[in-house]
C-alpha cells in the first residue's frame, strides 16, 4: 500500500462528515429514497443536515421501484430495494414508502421529518436501544483490522459502501428539471464476517477499500431475523472517506 493512499485514507474521514472514527456515534440513520419521487428532495435536504451536523452514521440507499415514471435513478439498485423490503418483513409491515428512514434497524419515520428521526435516534439510546457494542476499525499496512467488542447475541458484519456527494441533473419524472445532491448515497453492501457475543476480530485485504469510484466506508455490526431479514443494528463505524488515489 501506497503512502499516498494511507494519507487519502485518514484524511477521508474528515470529508465525509465531521463523524470522526474515535468518536461513538449515537445511531445509524438509514434513508431510502428516489431521484424519481417527487417528495423524496426535502428528505434529502434533511439527510444532508445529520451527515454535516455528524454524530450519527448516516446512509442513503436510492431504491429502483420508482424507476419506471420516466427516470431510472442513477444511484439506484435493486439490492437497496431488498434492504428496504427486508426491513419491512422484519417490523411487519405489508408495504414499503420513500422517503423512510430506518434507524438503528429497529423502526422507521418519515424521511423529511428530521424532527422525528433525532427523536427516534435519542430514544433508542436512552433506552438501551442504542448502539451498545464497540467496534474499531484501521487500516495496518495492507491489512484492515476490525476488532467488535463482546456482548449479547448474535450479528453480521457488514460493510456499507458509500459516495461522499453526487449532484445529479434530473431530466424526466416527478423532479425533472432540478439538480439535486446527494449525500453518502450507498453503492454496495457485503457481509464479511460473523459475532457471536465473544470479541471478535477480523483481519481483511485492505483492497477492499480500493473498489471503483469507492469514497466511504461504515461498518455495522447487524442482527438479522431467523429469516434472514435485517434487523437490529447493535454497533458501527466509520472505517474511512475519501477517495481513494
Amino acid at each position: 500500500m501506497s503512502p499516498r493512499f494511507l494519507i487519502s485514507l485518514i484524511a477521508g474521514v474528515a470529508l465525509a462528515s465531521p463523524l470522526l472514527a474515535e468518536e461513538a456515534p449515537k445511531g445509524v440513520v438509514e434513508l431510502f429514497t428516489s431521484q424519481g419521487c417527487a417528495s423524496c428532495p426535502p428528505a434529502d435536504a434533511a439527510f444532508r443536515k445529520l451527515v454535516e451536523r455528524g454524530d450519527v452514521i448516516a446512509l442513503a440507499y436510492h431504491v429502483d421501484y420508482w424507476n419506471y415514471m420516466g427516470w431510472a435513478d442513477t444511484l439506484s439498485s435493486k439490492e437497496n430495494t431488498e434492504r428496504q423490503y427486508g426491513y419491512a418483513k422484519t417490523m411487519g409491515r405489508a408495504n414499503v414508502y420513500t422517503p423512510q428512514v430506518v434507524v438503528n434497524g429497529r423502526d422507521h419515520v418519515m424521511g423529511s421529518d428530521i424532527g422525528g428521526i433525532e427523536k427516534k435516534v435519542d430514544g433508542f439510546l436512552t433506552g438501551g436501544e442504542g448502539l451498545t457494542v464497540p467496534i474499531k476499525a484501521e487500516v495496518k499496512g495492507d491489512q484492515l483490522e476490525i476488532n467488535v467488542a463482546p456482548g449479547q447475541g448474535k450479528a453480521s458484519v457488514v460493510m456499507v459502501y458509500f459516495n461522499r456527494e453526487k449532484t445529479i441533473e434530473v431530466q424526466k419524472g416527478e423532479n425533472s428539471g432540478q439538480k439535486i445532491a446527494y449525500t453518502h448515497s450507498v453503492s454496495d453492501v457485503e457481509t464479511v464476517g460473523m459475532w457471536d457475543g465473544k470479541e471478535t476480530k477480523l483481519t481483511l485485504p485492505a483492497t477492499v477499500l480500493q473498489k471503483p469510484d469507492l469514497e466511504g466506508c461504515a461498518v455495522l455490526l447487524q442482527s438479522s431475523t431467523t429469516d434472514g431479514t435485517p434487523s437490529a443494528i447493535l454497533g458501527a463505524t466509520v472505517v474511512m472517506a475519501g477517495k481513494n488515489i
